[in-house]
């Protein structure tokens, strides 16, 4: 049976009956986009290139390296040298990344579709056994990829000070704290929170 959205009317109405932070993004921007992708290996791939830089630059390195391989897959991407990758303005610690999610794939340490069957836990244990991948990235993917409803990814930078902003709360044990309130439905939440970060910054708000 197919995954419900992590943004639908349902949830969207349980979370502001919960927390009136979440009325405030509401009343000001609307709900948040239903981002999503697919569970594969660009996708997963996009989430590595996207730490710690903005949205725009990650995107801007994904269109370069994309428009450079005959196809984005880990085959190709494996045999590209280091001057290939930097041309397509690729880190060397991301280009260390990328091929080695490519190399876990490929000697099928790993496989996308079967990790969607596990559970959280186990698919965070396989993800973060790859050198790269840390929980952030792993978050991303439930999210974004799988649509996993209850992650909070307090790894982001822009979903602490949005959460600063709207709440007061200044420390990590009270943001800790105060996500929990928003439980089973914290990557609704995480949405509505990139939503308000991004839009009150007049930033594109797609990923």
């Amino acid at each position: 049976m197919e995954k419900q959205a992590i943004v639908n009317s349902t949830d969207i109405a349980r979370l502001k009956s919960c927390d009136p932070i979440f009325v405030i993004i509401d009343d000001l921007y609307g709900k948040p986009p239903s981002w999503s992708r697919p569970p594969d290996f660009t996708s997963l791939s996009k989430i590595i290139l996207g730490q710690q830089i903005s949205l725009e630059s990650a995107e801007a390195h994904f269109r370069k390296l994309n428009n450079y391989l005959p196809e984005f897959a880990p085959q190709s991407l494996i045999k590209l040298s280091d001057e290939e990758m930097r041309n397509c303005q690729i880190s060397r610690q991301k280009t260390v990344y990328l091929r080695e999610l490519s190399l876990a794939i490929l000697e099928k340490r790993i496989d996308l579709d079967v990790l969607a069957q596990l559970s959280e836990k186990e698919m965070r244990a396989k993800l973060t056994s790859i050198k790269g991948i840390g929980n952030w990235t792993v978050d991303i993917y439930l999210m974004f990829c799988l649509q996993s409803k209850d992650i909070m990814p307090l790894g982001d930078i822009a979903i602490i000070n949005a959460i600063k902003e709207l709440s007061g709360k200044k420390t990590m044990t009270q943001i800790e704290r105060l996500s929990k309130k928003w439980r089973p439905l914290r990557s609704l939440a995480a949405y509505f929170l990139w939503h308000y970060y991004l839009n009150k910054r007049g930033r594109n708000a797609e990923f």
